[in-house]
Parts: structure tokens; C-alpha cells; sequence
């Protein structure tokens, strides 16, 4: 039975192998301090955070995130060890909010490795604190015990490891701020939840089974989020039609479970691959659900499959010191024997781990192959045959394709990453050299025709999966470097007006965006609809900026970063083409702006991370095939639907 834990109550732990589970109503810092029998931390190695994930015994997560697995392992804890605080923190930063008592309170529980409950405790009664001790996992006379704590720091993480004797608290509060930002920054962000529906899984196998910090279970399905958003920006436009900038299909119920479509698999066989067999209210959403799904499951069958393989050689390591600690076994046959017999387990474990492995991704790999032709085009890549079939859409759909992402592990098994519309962050095209073994062997001038051309694709996707009349691309080229990268779009007549050039070219788009967001949000916050100009254009915009900073003066860097910042929540979205190293003479005046956009490359590099373990994902733009003129003929279709929109 669950122990269900108020302030200041323990609760004995039958098992040493545990999880914790936190659940918090945005995205909070999870970490956890070991400290000695007075529950003092003898320096920051013995802090688990997200700069320093893993200490012998624990696992935490790499960034913030609404919700986290912490894995434990009691026995393999340092001797000196005689207590675990689990620590909770809010990320800084523009937005977000600055105490626990502006968010929902955080739940936490203590789990076994099969998910069973063993203690909860809700973190009630918190104002403004910013840090929190949720609870701790203490040792007393050789037994383990879970003690509920509660106690929040208004001085944030570094009152908090002040608190239990930290030197230098400050600096390190100050390094996972700063870790947890960065993380952000490279994150992808997933999908908004529901309080109902489940993605269908498949039983795990026992790949962490013998994991120090395993993967844990995996957990509920993080379908689209609750349909309808009342804080979405809305108004009227001068004729009357709604200004909506919330999803169109966006309802305030929870979406149906999925109909069945396939018999069940025999008894012991595993589940048959279903496309769209995840909860939603039409085909594409629920698509879009179970691609997550996959990418979840892919995340977590990994994570399970390195936990084990890191406790393998930790395990190994460990017995081959007790048994050669004895000088009597370090010659001879002894020795060897424990040797053999250590290197004899880890191979096992080892074996074990890759079974399960293997099992799960050959699973993803069927449901994959199954779910990939049934994409519709906004979620199919350009070589998927519904693109030969394309129409002008009458709606927008809930995702677009930005490219693929897969795991070294499983280098065959492609996840789509979507990205919810509209466009929630800008994106940052990323022009330079990285140290990717794809970058490596590119030239720079390359890199820079690449960067454009992934653009260009991009733009062409977004242009194809809204109403005619409803998207709206511009383009500043100062230099005039990209002309025939962006001859696809130029061509065809579907942007807005010819690149601009020069300081003068980069000026006058600029304003003209900036004034577009001023006087949208203005009119939605005076609920003066009918005073917005007659010609303003209240569909949704697309800002392409290529070969940053020049042509930028500092009146235009902070019009950018303006329109980076308040541009999506009215309609107006950025899309830089730059070498970060090429704006380093501004400073830090640019970070916030960088953290904001979603980094994406055009060539194969692991920059990305996941949001539930932080792996670090390899991402592929999408190409067009080679000789294929689909990109044009889509692109013609926009444009010939664009002009019969204006007859």
C-alpha cells in the first residue's frame, strides 16, 4: 500500500533500487545533494544536477522539465553516504514564473523499478520560495527511510545549498542556472499534455534490470494538449472574421481514444503496429501523438540500455577491487579466476540489456514502417508520394516536419521531429562549422549554400500547409549572397515582395514587421479590433534573415530580437540563416536571442536533445531527391492558388 506522506513523516523503504517521480505543473530543476550523517554535502561533486547528471548511486535529469525520473541505487552509494535530499528549483528566466506558489504544487513519489508506489508527497503550502527540499532518503541503524521534507528556500538554490553547508553555494547555484538554460536552448519542447489518454505501449523488457540508474518504466502518453487555449491571442480583424491564434482544430474536451483497426496480437506476441493508434480527434492528430509516443519509447529504451551497460562495468569494477584487495589474489590463479568471473557478469548483463534493446527497436522499427507511409504531407518527408498528390490545404494542420532524428544505437530508425502550429519559437539555421563528422567535411561556402537551401525547403513546407493567402514569407538578403539558393521562392511568386538589400532593404522589412506586431497586440489589449488598419495583413508571417549581422545596425539587432520575442504570439515568426561566430562582436546582447530559436543544421549533427532523458539526437534536414522537381510543382501550386485568392 502507498504511503501517502505529510510534511516531516518517514516511511521505511523495503528495497534499495528506487525511483522518484516528479510531476510539477511547469517545467522546475530536479537534482539531489548526498550528504553524511549530519547531512552536511562535502562539495559539489556530490550534487546531481543537470551540468553533473550522474554520481555513483544516482541519476537525474539533464534539464527542467515538467516532469522527471530521478534513479536511485542505495547500495551503491559512497560509504560516507547517510542521506539523499531531492532538490527542486525553478529555472530563471524572462517568463517564467518566480515561486512555487505561482505554479500547481509538485508531487512526488517513490517508486520501484516496476513503477509500484511505495511513498507520495504533495509539496503544499509553498509562496515564494524559488528552492525546495522535497524530501530526503536517509540511513538509520543500516536501514533506508523516506522522510517527507517540504522545506523551501526564498534564496533559491543557493540559500538552499548554503543550508546544508555547500562552499561556493552561490557559484553553483549559479553553473545549474546556467546548464539548465542551455538546455533549454537545445531542447526540443514536447507536446503539451492531457489529462486523458494513453499512448498503447508495449512491456517493457528487462534491459535496465541490473541498471545503477535505470531508464525508468515508461510512463503515460504526452498526447496534444488540452484542446482549447483561452489564453491564446485573440481579437477581430477590420472586416469582423476572428484574429485566432490558437490551434483551429483545438476543442475543450478531451479527445476520443482511437478506434480499433487491427485484432489483437496472440497471447505472448508482441502488439501489432497500428498507424494512428494513439487518442486524438482526426487521423493527423493522432499521428501526431503516437510519432511522440515513438520518440518517447526510443528515448527511454535507449536510456534503459545505457543505465544497464554503465551498472555492467561500474558492478565489474567494484568486484574486482574487493576481490583483489587482498594482495594473497592479485597473482596467481586467484586472481584470474575473479577476474574472469567479474568480466563473465558484465557480459551477461551486458547481453541481457542488448535482448531488450534489440526487442524494443525492432518493435519501433515495425511500427515506424507502418506509420511513415500513412503520413499526411505537412509530417511526410519530400520523397513521400503524397506530396505527388498535393492540394492547397482549406486549414492548417497541427505539425510540420522540420527534419529526422535518430540514436546511435539504432541508426536505421528515423523519428520525425514536428513541431507544433503555429510556430511556437523561432528557428535558427545554423551556417557555421560544428564538429559534427558531416560538417567536418564540408567547406564553409558549402555549409552557407546549404544553410540557405534548408531554408528555402522550409519555407516552401510552411507556404504549403496554409490556406492560400493565410502565410506570408519575406526575406532579407543584405548582401545579395543567397540569390540563387532562393530562386525556388523568387520564381515562383509566392513571397511577399523581392528579397531585401542593403541596410536600407533591411530597415524597411523590419519596421514593417515590428509594426505589424505593435498594433495587433495593441488592439488586443485595448479590445479595439475595428481601429487596426484596413491593409494590415493578419495572416501569419514568415521572416527569413540570411547572412546575419551584416546589413544589421544596433537599431536593427534589437527590432530582431523584438520580433523573436513578441513576434509568435501574434503571428509573426523569425527564421535566421547565421554562423553564431559571426555576431560575436555583439556580445552577449545576443544570447537571449539565440536561447530562443530552435537550432537546427544543415548537415547531420547531434546538437539536439530529447525532453524526457536528455540524450543527445542526431539531426538530418530533409532534402528533396535527387533530380526531383517537386519542390517547383508544390510551389507553383501555392502560387497559382495565391492568385485565384486575389481575382
Amino acid at each position: 500500500m502507498t504511503a501517502e506522506l505529510v510534511r516531516g513523516q518517514n516511511h521505511t523503504l523495503p528495497q534499495t533500487r528506487l525511483e522518484i517521480r516528479v510531476s510539477a505543473g511547469s517545467p522546475v530543476v530536479a537534482g539531489a545533494t548526498l550528504g553524511d550523517e549530519r547531512g552536511t554535502v562535502r562539495g559539489a561533486e556530490r550534487i546531481a544536477h543537470p551540468a553533473s547528471h550522474r554520481v555513483p548511486g544516482l541519476e537525474v535529469s539533464r534539464q527542467a522539465a515538467a516532469d522527471h525520473r530521478l534513479a536511485v541505487d542505495l547500495d551503491a552509494l559512497p560509504a560516507e553516504v547517510h542521506r539523499v535530499t531531492v532538490v527542486l528549483a525553478l529555472p530563471v528566466g524572462a517568463g517564467r514564473p518566480v515561486s512555487f506558489g505561482a505554479v500547481a504544487a509538485p508531487f512526488v513519489a517513490v517508486t520501484g523499478l516496476d513503477g509500484t508506489e511505495i511513498a507520495t508527497f504533495t509539496l503544499t503550502g509553498l509562496d515564494t520560495e524559488s528552492a525546495v527540499s522535497a524530501l530526503e532518503l536517509y540511513r538509520r541503524q543500516g536501514a533506508w527511510k523516506v522522510r517527507a521534507v517540504g522545506q523551501g528556500y526564498a534564496a533559491g538554490l543557493a540559500g538552499l545549498f548554503a543550508d546544508q553547508g555547500v562552499a561556493e553555494a552561490a557559484e553553483t547555484a549559479a553553473a545549474i542556472q546556467e546548464a539548465v538554460a542551455s538546455g533549454l536552448a537545445r531542447s526540443v519542447t514536447p507536446p503539451p499534455r492531457t489529462t486523458e489518454g494513453e499512448r498503447v505501449r508495449h512491456p517493457a523488457g528487462p534491459a535496465a534490470a541490473g541498471a545503477q540508474a535505470p531508464a525508468p518504466p515508461v510512463p503515460e502518453a504526452q498526447p496534444a494538449e488540452p484542446l482549447g487555449d483561452p489564453a491564446s491571442a485573440r481579437t477581430e480583424a477590420p472586416g469582423g472574421g476572428p484574429i485566432d491564434y490558437a490551434h483551429p482544430r483545438r476543442q475543450t474536451s478531451a479527445p476520443p481514444p482511437p478506434p480499433p483497426t487491427a485484432p489483437p496480437a496472440a497471447p505472448g506476441q508482441p502488439a501489432r503496429p497500428v498507424a494512428g493508434d494513439a487518442t486524438g480527434w482526426s487521423m493527423d492528430e493522432r499521428l501526431y501523438n503516437q510519432i511522440w509516443g515513438m520518440f518517447e519509447d526510443l528515448a527511454r529504451a535507449v536510456a534503459a540500455y545505457r543505465s544497464a551497460v554503465d551498472f555492467a562495468e561500474s558492478r565489474m569494477d567494484q568486484e574486482l577491487d574487493r576481490a583483489l584487495s587482498d594482495p594473497r589474489n592479485r597473482i596467481g590463479g586467484a586472481g584470474d579466476r575473479a577476474r574472469e568471473a567479474a568480466r563473465a557478469k558484465r557480459d551477461e548483463l551486458t547481453g541481457r540489456a542488448r535482448e531488450a534493446l534489440e526487442r524494443d527497436l525492432a518493435q519501433l522499427a515495425a511500427e515506424s514502417a507502418v506509420v511513415e507511409p500513412a503520413l499526411p504531407a505537412a509530417y511526410a518527408g519530400w520523397d513521400n508520394p503524397v506530396w505527388h498528390a498535393y492540394r492547397v490545404p482549406m486549414e492548417i494542420p497541427m505539425a510540420l516536419r522540420l527534419g529526422d532524428l535518430r540514436l546511435g544505437e539504432a541508426p536505421d530508425l528515423r523519428i520525425p521531429l514536428l513541431v507544433r502550429l503555429p510556430l511556437e519559437r523561432g528557428i535558427w539555421i545554423d551556417s557555421g562549422r560544428t564538429a559534427s563528422e558531416a560538417a567536418a567535411s564540408t567547406t564553409g561556402d558549402q555549409l552557407r549554400g546549404l544553410a540557405v537551401e534548408t531554408a528555402v525547403t522550409l519555407a516552401a513546407r510552411l507556404l504549403a500547409v496554409y490556406p492560400a493567402g493565410e502565410f506570408s514569407v519575406h526575406v532579407v538578403d543584405p548582401a545579395g549572397s543567397a540569390a540563387g539558393q532562393l530562386s525556388p521562392l523568387v520564381g515562383s511568386g509566392v513571397l511577399a515582395g523581392p528579397p531585401a538589400a542593403g541596410a536600407e532593404g533591411v530597415a524597411s522589412v523590419l519596421a514593417h514587421l515590428t509594426r505589424r506586431v505593435d498594433l495587433v497586440q495593441m488592439a488586443i489589449r485595448a479590445g479595439a479590433a475595428d481601429a487596426l488598419p484596413p491593409d494590415l495583413d493578419t495572416g501569419e508571417h514568415l521572416l527569413i534573415v540570411n547572412d546575419f549581422p551584416h546589413g544589421f545596425d544596433d537599431r536593427a539587432v534589437t527590432q530582431l530580437r523584438y520580433l523573436a520575442d513578441e513576434g509568435p504570439s501574434v503571428g509573426v515568426h523569425l527564421l535566421m540563416v547565421a554562423d553564431r561566430e559571426d555576431a560575436r562582436a555583439y556580445g552577449p546582447v545576443l544570447d537571449p536571442l539565440w536561447r530562443s530559436l530552435l537550432r537546427i543544421t544543415p548537415v547531420a549533427d547531434d546538437h539536439l536533445a530529447d525532453p524526457w532523458v536528455g540524450h543527445a539526437w542526431t539531426y538530418e534536414p530533409l532534402r528533396t531527391p535527387q533530380g526531383s522537381r517537386v519542390l517547383e510543382q508544390v510551389l507553383a501550386l501555392v502560387a497559382e492558388a495565391r492568385r485565384g485568392g486575389r481575382r
